[in-house]
């Protein structure tokens, strides 16, 4: 469905999150690092991109870069690598070799610092949305899945992504009769694939025909205890709050109206906050207008990893940062660096998700044909980093 996402209350965090958040309670000698994060062509600010460095200990020292795509690092001196992640580091990254000199801080060429796309990306194309034209638009690479072909997992397993477009799911077709898609997603997911889905395409999660009418319906592969949407949205505003402080802090937005335009979208009409993190919620009424979930597991259906082959030297683990009380940091590294990981007391796997499960990501909005979407394309382009 078309709609329009105009500003209500911009919060400019420019100088948020872009400082050192590493530990030097060894008494490590450090240097400064600053730079800008953009996209590989088009050179878009990159906010929210996880910066780091390790010292010979492999002690980790990491910044995030701000709303401008604007970091500073407090860095070990000597060689370094300084890696550049969006996500968990497996689908968008990008590092280069440093000297980091004591006391001393380097301004980085831009040029340097664009994250490049490892994923494999595809889309299924929709009638009311098109998220390849945002991807497109910071200058990443998509290829076009039908909807027939989920059905053959020896397609959809060679992807690290799939984008799930509004109107994929055309009234001739129903994902509740298709249960061979169905657990080919689901078998996607559970063996590291990520997936992104907007309003109608829900059916794909949770069941339904071409969409999704009441709460438990036949067909998808989520928990029906864990989700609820019917498509009884009408033509509204909604005042939003953007709910997680990392998405707040990577767009610089806080608040925003989401216009709902046209007459039918699907509302979230219960959320198990257990299995999903909710991003944005109508600020009035406290309702859920975007999802994230790296919960979904299915043991039955573990298997080889999805995706590009490119992922093959690096594996993603959770790394135990040296500082007292500090949060375990999901992200990923050379295959050839694991053991010494490993060593430091370092785990296999991402700090959160099931197993080997990727992320999901579900919004009650999405971006057109007609490219008429305002700040949403802020909030979009997070997701597509982010997965």
């Amino acid at each position: 469905m078309k709609k329009q996402l105009l500003i209500l209350l911009l919060s400019v965090l420019t100088l948020v999150s872009c400082s050192d958040e590493s530990n030097n309670s060894s008494g490590q000698k450090t240097g400064t690092l600053k730079g800008k994060v953009t996209t590989i062509n088009t050179h878009k600010a990159v906010g929210g991109a996880l910066v780091f460095a390790f010292d010979d200990e492999k002690n980790i020292y990491y910044a995030y870069s701000n709303a401008a795509g604007d970091f500073e690092l407090n860095a070990p001196i000597g060689d370094r690598t300084l890696y550049i992640q969006t996500g968990d580091g497996s689908n968008f990254r990008t590092n280069i070799n440093v000297v980091v000199q004591e006391n001393q801080t380097q301004q980085l060429e831009e040029s340097s610092l664009r994250l490049d796309q490892v994923a494999r990306i595809a889309y299924v194309s929709g009638s009311y949305d098109s998220i390849e034209e945002i991807i497109a638009s910071l200058g990443y690479e998509t290829e076009s899945l039908t909807y027939a072909q989920l059905s053959d997992y020896s397609i959809v397993s060679q992807y690290d992504i799939i984008f799930l477009n509004c109107g994929s799911i055309a009234s001739s077709n129903s994902i509740s009769n298709n249960p061979t898609a169905t657990t080919n997603l689901a078998q996607f997911v559970t063996n590291g694939g990520s997936l992104y889905a907007s309003d109608w395409a829900i059916a794909y999660l949770i069941g339904g025909t071409n969409r999704t009418t009441a709460c438990n319906a036949s067909g998808g592969f989520i928990p029906d205890s864990t989700l609820c949407s019917l498509g009884n949205g009408s033509a509204t505003t909604l005042n939003a709050l953007i709910t997680n402080s990392a998405l707040a802090n990577a767009i610089g937005l806080t608040t925003l109206d989401i216009e709902y335009d046209l007459a039918s979208w699907q509302k979230i009409n219960s959320v198990d906050e257990s299995f999903w993190e909710v991003l944005v919620r109508d600020s009035t009424t406290n309702e859920a207008l975007m999802i994230k979930t790296n919960n979904f597991y299915d043991q039955s259906l573990a298997g080889s990893r999805v995706g590009n082959s490119q992922n093959s030297d690096w594996i993603t683990i959770c790394h135990v940062p040296d500082e007292n009380g500090s949060s375990p940091i999901t992200i990923t590294i050379e295959a050839s660096a694991l053991q010494d990981h490993l060593d430091h007391g370092d785990a296999l796997g991402s700090c959160s998700a099931v197993g080997t499960s990727g992320t999901i990501y579900y919004t009650t909005f999405h971006n057109h044909a007609n490219q008429n979407i305002g700040n949403s394309q802020f909030i979009l382009e997070h997701v597509i980093l982010n997965l």
